[in-house]
């Protein structure tokens, strides 16, 4: 699983959490700290490069070299936003602040109908 989050505390949190669930995590910082290089995402390992790259851009790049299932986590709130993010490739959208039971809800459903598809 891949995280990319700008927030370096929340990118621990959840990396530390998803560990603790038993999921395989790779994190990658992203925005306004930035980070360059060819990274992975999903089974495919498609590749990114994530200089300053907001969010739907990111799910957009892994979108259009991937089927992996998306989730994003964001402070935008309203609504054009979160149909921004769906419209961008995104498979679910959840805000922040968050609960991370409900996140890992949301991962196992997103893990539930992409093995649906594979089957």
């Amino acid at each position: 699983m891949l995280i990319v989050e700008d927030d370096a505390q929340i990118l621990r949190v959840l990396e530390l959490e998803l560990k603790h669930e038993g999921y395989e995590v790779e994190t990658l910082a992203t925005g306004s700290r930035g980070s360059s290089g060819p990274q992975r995402a999903g089974s495919r390992r498609a590749r990114l490069m994530l200089p300053k790259l907001d969010g739907m851009e990111v799910c957009a790049r892994i979108r259009a070299k991937s089927n992996v299932p998306i989730i994003m986590l964001t402070a935008k709130d309203r609504i054009p936003d979160r149909v921004a993010g769906l419209d961008h490739g995104a498979d679910d959208y959840l805000t922040k602040p968050f609960s991370i039971e409900e996140l890992l809800a949301r991962i196992r459903a997103r893990l539930r109908d992409a093995s649906r598809t594979t089957t």
